[in-house]
């Protein structure tokens, strides 16, 4: 069984993400940290689980999602992972940074990129990889069947989807995600998304007005 440890970092409120399981090891997925306070909170939280982060992941590559990709990257010596359709994402990251006047220090590029259908394995866990477009141009999600539980990124919110005016966004593809993608996981699943609360599929099922 994995469990799943929760930090909102940033300005904008990003959640970051540790999963693990019994065995220690844990996936560090997008670290939102972009601050000496935070970036200490993080590491303090995995040592204070005793925890050995093995593999960093982007869900998608807007800039609250990568603020703490080369802090992780360099203490931990973690290649990221993205998918492949994210680079001009990250490629774009350093300009969205000057326009909203954030400090950011530069992400490493990617060092594996990740498919649909591709299996996250740590310890004794394994995360079923999603496509899930539509608020980027290639998010992607994981769903763990043992737990019952999925990341998100923000595809999905607690009576909300994830924007769709960025670019590479688009309303209908990202409806489509979640119909097709999410939606079929079960009404048990638990949906931890990269903002806010978590949710269940059956709850935005019957509460989401964005998807009634």
């Amino acid at each position: 069984m994995a469990d799943v440890l929760t930090f909102t970092y940033n300005s904008f409120q990003e959640n970051t993400y540790l999963i693990y399981d019994k065995t220690g090891e844990c996936v560090v997925i997008d670290p939102g940290c972009n601050s000496d306070a935070e970036r200490a909170d993080l590491v303090g939280q995995i040592e204070k689980h005793n925890l050995k982060p093995v593999r960093l992941i982007n869900t998608h590559c807007h800039v609250d999602h990568v603020f703490g990709n080369k802090f992780i990257a360099d203490t931990y010596n973690l290649p990221l992972e993205i998918h492949r359709g994210e680079i001009p994402v990250l490629e774009a990251v350093p300009m969205v940074c000057k326009m909203y006047n954030v400090p950011y220090t530069p992400s490493p590029d990617p060092g594996k990129f990740i498919e649909e259908g591709d299996i996250i394995q740590f310890g004794e866990t394994k995360l079923e990889t999603l496509f899930t477009p539509g608020h980027s141009p290639a998010s992607i999600s994981f769903y763990c069947a043992a737990s019952d539980f999925v990341i998100a990124g923000d595809v999905l919110f607690m009576q909300s989807i994830g924007r769709t005016d960025l670019p590479g966004g688009d309303m209908d593809t990202l409806l489509n995600s979640i119909r097709t993608k999410l939606f079929p996981l079960g009404d048990a699943v638990k949906v931890y998304p990269g903002h806010g609360p978590a949710t269940t599929v059956g709850y935005e099922k019957v509460n989401n007005p964005f998807l009634k």
